[in-house]
Order: C-alpha cells, then sequence, then structure tokens
C-alpha cells in the first residue's frame, strides 16, 4: 500500500505527486483516483498502463523526515527528489497537517502527580472511550486514509518499543485487553495533534498528560499513572482514591 506523502519521477527533473488542490477532488469524488497511490499519480499525469513502468517511484514522511525508495524504473534521482521532499511546503499538500516532533511521554520522567494531573485523568476518563471512532474518521473525512496511516505509523513507532515493554511484562492476561485499550486509545489522542481539524470531542487533556510525561493505563477498575522510560507507576487506585491520597 502506497504511503504519505507518494510521488512519481521521470528521472529528469520532472516531479509528480497531488498537491491540496488535486487532493480536495479526489476527496469529493471528482477524480476517482487514492490519495498517495503512485498508480494514480502516473495516471493523472498522463503516464498510463504500461507508461507507469518508466517512472521512479518515492514515498516521504514529512513528520519522521523518512524517504523511501520505493521502485526505480530509469535514471536514480532519488537524492534530487529527496532534497524537493525536505523543501517542500506541506500546507501546500495538507493544509491542516501540523509538523512538529513527535514526544515519547516515556522519556520524560515525572516525580509527583498534582491536583491538575487528576482533573485531567478526570476529563480524559470522561471522553476516552469515544476517540477511536471520533479521530480516525474525522481525519480521514477531511484529508483522507493515508494522511491518517501515516501520522499513527509515525506516532505509534516512536512509542512501541518503550510501551511494549512494559504492557507486555506487566500485564496479565485477565485485563490485559483493557489496559491495552487504554494505552491505545492515548496514542490515538496524541495522534489528533498532528491533524488541525475539528474532532467530535476534546482530547486536550490526555495530551496534556502525555506532553508532560504521563501516560495512564486502566484496567476496568484501577488507573495506573505511569512515567519514566521504565514506565514505573507513580500512582495508582481509582479517580476518587487518587483525588484522597493527593489532598
Amino acid at each position: 500500500m502506497c504511503k504519505f506523502f507518494s510521488l512519481v519521477s521521470d528521472g529528469n527533473g520532472k516531479i509528480m505527486y497531488f498537491d491540496w488542490e488535486i487532493r480536495k477532488k479526489i476527496l469529493a469524488k471528482e477524480l476517482n483516483y487514492e490519495h498517495d497511490s503512485h498508480t494514480s499519480i502516473a495516471d493523472y499525469f498522463g503516464y498510463k498502463a504500461e507508461k507507469e513502468d518508466t517512472l521512479n517511484k518515492y514515498e516521504y514522511n514529512p513528520l519522521t523526515k523518512e524517504f523511501k525508495i520505493d521502485q526505480l524504473n530509469t535514471v536514480d534521482d532519488s537524492l534530487k527528489v529527496k532534497e524537493f521532499c525536505l523543501n517542500l511546503d506541506f500546507k501546500t499538500i495538507v493544509p491542516q497537517l501540523i509538523i512538529k516532533p513527535i514526544v515519547n511521554p516515556l522519556s520524560i520522567t515525572v516525580n509527583k502527580i498534582t491536583i491538575e494531573d487528576l482533573k485531567l485523568l478526570k476529563q480524559w476518563d470522561s471522553v476516552r472511550d469515544s476517540v477511536g471512532d471520533s479521530v480516525r474518521g474525522s481525519v480521514e473525512a477531511w484529508v483522507g486514509d493515508s494522511v491518517w496511516d501515516s501520522v499513527w505509523d509515525s506516532v505509534w513507532a516512536s512509542v512501541k518499543d518503550s510501551i511494549w515493554a512494559w504492557v507486555g511484562d506487566s500485564v496479565w492476561d485477565s485485563v490485559w485487553d483493557s489496559v491495552w485499550d487504554s494505552v491505545r486509545d492515548s496514542v490515538w489522542a496524541y495522534a489528533s495533534t498532528f491533524v488541525d481539524i475539528k474532532y467530535n470531542h476534546d482530547f486536550t487533556s490526555i495530551n496534556k498528560l502525555w506532553e508532560r510525561g504521563i501516560v495512564p493505563s486502566y484496567d476496568g477498575k484501577i488507573w495506573r499513572l505511569h512515567t519514566g522510560m521504565k514506565a514505573d507507576i507513580i500512582m495508582q487506585g481509582t479517580i476518587s482514591e487518587l483525588e484522597k491520597e493527593i489532598k
């Protein structure tokens, strides 16, 4: 599957891709193409059928700056195409995309949980069940599935090793699904901060906790607040128990 951001070249300096004006027409179904399909891009620019095989195919992730040579079919112009990607204004591709460093919350160590942290946890508890459908559905409707997949993959790749290290080793089978769902929901919500659109719910609370260095997990009864590279539990209990402990 082709990923955001896909582009093709003829090996002689001609670089082709879908900008926002074309992407809007695809979203509106005025054009029968896929947003980041090399085949769609080639066809749109006149390289139909077997002519597609005369083009080089590339992918570039603007969040991670990862450049990938998907296929070389003519003169290798990958250095030129990579430089083009590095200097491209992605507001002309997806105006809603926010390009910023990806924060791994477990790279931050918090020494003390505050009342403000618990207020944010309560707010997150009230909207957590809505995050999946709200974020993915909204992003895909506004900018397409390839952009969402790229954002999700980028955020998940930055934190997965840290998260699997402690979730995989510390969670027992009976509550695995609940704990994993709660952590995954946090990743979904944080990924939403990379696309500037209106969501059905406000996920500011978990994103503030995330960027502060606190990852909540929930087993259906107990909240655990994790911090640091080993995801140490700094506090645990029901929300009411946590509030009493802070007071």
